[in-house]
């Protein structure tokens, strides 16, 4: 037989049994909603109590309305991780006499804490909370981790001793009274109380506020295009207040005052977030999606070798519209991955065993997190070149006239293009790329994440090209041994290109990764798959530190007298080759991600702009919803 009447004839069998399927496993019957749960099953939303909405609530629950309550908890919560990133390494070293080295270390493990262990959260929201008291709870314990900071800063029992014997020279040799063991336990303490609140916020927030708008909409995926465009600016004008405004505050009132002022404005948007909740829809918690992966792996393993579950006809499902899984639609076989099949094929001997027989909804479930985690991992790369800019762009800085302008604030520069790309996408970007693509939107997920990428690129060879420059001027001028003296001559608004490109590159790559993510994974593990995105970003962090360390020990001979590509001196070290190192791994992620992007079957017809019912999968990089 041809294969492909084979498939379609599979697929036509598989269909009929989804639809009518009466085989009676206990696992697989609709369960009863628990006390709690609500009546609300498939993509429903419910109130906060679980119970089905109806017309009437729907109509006052929701929309942009509710979105903007949710903005304000992103933007507070943004703009205190980038406050502390930027601050915290100073902190340490100022009041905490901690060597430079060491502080840049720990920000960097609170900064990949932060965001890898969002997968607890993803997975508590999915699971047993929902969505709404995963950010309630975890929000609280940020705004409880600020406070704990902010006292820190301000009571003199909690800091180093000998403050006004140490000066800027003493700091420097590291002669300085080093911290009491329990005054640095309390700092990290706080310090990491305040990255296992990001953890819980990160994976939860967007697809909250997501989870507002209505499915049945015809224009429900641009509004959901344009959510997520949003959802981003809340984060850049986060961003932007935090280097520019926290800055100021740090400059002129002092370390106490600006860790209040994060904490006040945490505090402020909890009260808002809570404020809000009337206007919130709810989608019920699926259970526990490790137990239904782990159900769906061991059932497929067991399965080896038998007949019946190598052909793969008698696929099981329950009867019905709705799906065996609390808080997820049914959703269609797909031909990949077909050893995951296995899990749902029905046995006789096999009765009311989970792990042994799983629904075909469930195998899919699996499938999907799988084909969506190379696309989240090729995004790791970015995160790596951030990471770098955020320190090596600031040394870089420090050698330049900015005429003016505190080097804390270079930062800034990549949120304003942030800003200037939003503003503009849908007036520019979106009609010029709509005529290349043919996308209603200008261009799809996948293609947007892949131009991000590609700027990545750009962005990390034009800084080794200006950083050879500039370690050539300083030599030829004479500052070869001044690596804290500004060069009148050289300004530090040539950085401003690689910030803009990078920026350019993150609201590209993030955004359309985020929205990918949201919209490709099941309904009952959408704050887990949103954990992709974090966890790519955690990742980055710790493989920059893994970089940098590998860096520093292959290249520097201390005995030889050869000073490291990232000597502390950046006029002797040799910058311009890390980033051009990073520039060859970026390109080498960009053609990966381009395989993968090829390879991709959306789980939507693009074609079908106005329903997510009867759809075709599409291959990834040509097209997207």
């Amino acid at each position: 037989m041809d294969p492909q009447e084979e498939i379609k004839k599979k697929s036509k069998k598989l269909s009929s049994h989804f639809e009518s399927s009466t085989q009676g496993h206990g696992h697989g019957a609709t369960p009863t909603p628990s006390p709690g749960t609500g009546t609300g099953t498939g993509t429903t939303p419910v109130d906060i109590r679980g119970e089905a909405m109806g017309e009437a609530e729907l109509a006052r629950t929701g929309g942009w309305v509710a979105a903007l309550f949710i903005f304000g908890n992103e933007m507070a919560e943004r703009m205190a991780y980038y406050g502390l990133s930027l601050n915290m390494v100073i902190f340490m070293f100022n009041v905490m006499h901690r060597p430079f080295a060491a502080s840049a270390n720990a920000v960097n493990n609170f900064l990949g804490i932060s965001q890898a262990s969002s997968l607890l959260g993803g997975f508590l929201a999915d699971a047993y909370l929902g969505r709404y008291w995963t950010i309630a709870a975890f929000t609280t314990l940020y705004l409880l981790g600020l406070v704990a900071l902010t006292l820190c800063a301000t009571m003199p029992a909690l800091q180093a001793p000998g403050q006004d014997e140490c000066d800027g020279f003493a700091k420097l040799l590291g002669r300085c009274q080093q911290p009491r063991p329990w005054q640095m336990a309390y700092l990290y303490a706080a310090l990491y109380t305040t990255a296992l609140g990001a953890a819980g916020i990160r994976p939860c927030v967007s697809s909250f506020g997501a989870d507002q708008f209505d499915e049945r909409s015809p224009t429900y995926k641009r509004r959901l295009d344009r959510f997520f465009n949003l959802f981003y600016l809340a984060v850049t004008i986060g961003a932007i207040a935090a280097f520019t405004v926290l800055v100021y505050v740090q400059r002129n009132h002092g370390w106490a005052a600006a860790f209040g002022a994060l904490a006040v404005a945490m505090g402020t948007s909890n009260a808002l977030f809570f404020l809000g909740t009337p206007l919130y829809r709810h989608r019920v918690a699926g259970g526990s999606p490790l137990t239904r992966v782990a159900q769906v792996v061991v059932a497929a393993y067991r399965k080896q070798g038998r007949p019946e579950a190598e052909e793969g006809l008698c696929l099981y499902e329950v009867a019905g519209a709705k799906s065996a899984v609390r808080g997820s639609g049914k959703i269609e076989h797909t031909e990949e991955l077909r050893w995951l099949d296995r899990a749902a094929v029905a046995v006789p001997e096999v009765q009311d065993d989970p792990w042994r027989v799983c629904t075909v909804t469930q195998v899919e479930e699996v499938k999907i997190l799988v084909r969506l985690a190379p696309v989240a991992a090729c995004t790791v790369m970015l995160s790596v070149v951030l990471t770098e800019f955020l320190t090596l762009s600031v040394q870089q800085a420090y050698t330049l006239n900015t005429r003016g302008l505190p080097v804390a604030c270079m930062p800034v520069f990549p949120c304003l293009a942030i800003l200037l790309l939003l503003a503009l996408y849908y007036r520019a970007f979106a009609p010029l790329a709509r005529r290349v693509t043919g996308h209603p939107h200008g261009a799809s997920q996948l293609q947007r994440v892949g131009l991000g990428l590609l700027l990545s690129v750009l962005s990390v060879a034009w800084a080794a090209l200006f950083e050879r420059y500039r370690r050539a001027y300083a030599i030829r001028h004479g500052f070869l041994p001044l690596f804290l003296t500004p060069m009148p001559g050289l300004s530090a608004y040539w950085l401003l290109i690689q910030y803009c490109l990078i920026g350019l590159a993150e609201v590209f790559c993030l955004v359309g990764l985020l929205e990918f993510l949201y919209q490709e994974a099941p309904d009952a593990m959408r704050s887990l798959a949103s954990a992709y995105a974090a966890l790519a970003g955690g990742l980055g962090c710790f493989f920059a530190t893994a970089i940098n360390t590998a860096v520093d020990s292959l290249t520097g001979d201390l005995d030889a007298g050869r000073p490291s590509w990232l000597a502390q001196n950046i006029n002797v070290g040799r910058f311009d080759y890390l980033y051009w190192l990073l520039a060859v791994l970026s390109t080498i992620n960009l053609l990966v991600f381009i395989y993968f992007a090829k390879a991709y079957k959306y789980r939507v017809k693009p074609a079908d702009h106005n329903t997510e019912a009867q759809a075709q999968p599409t291959h990834g990089i040509a097209s997207s919803t």
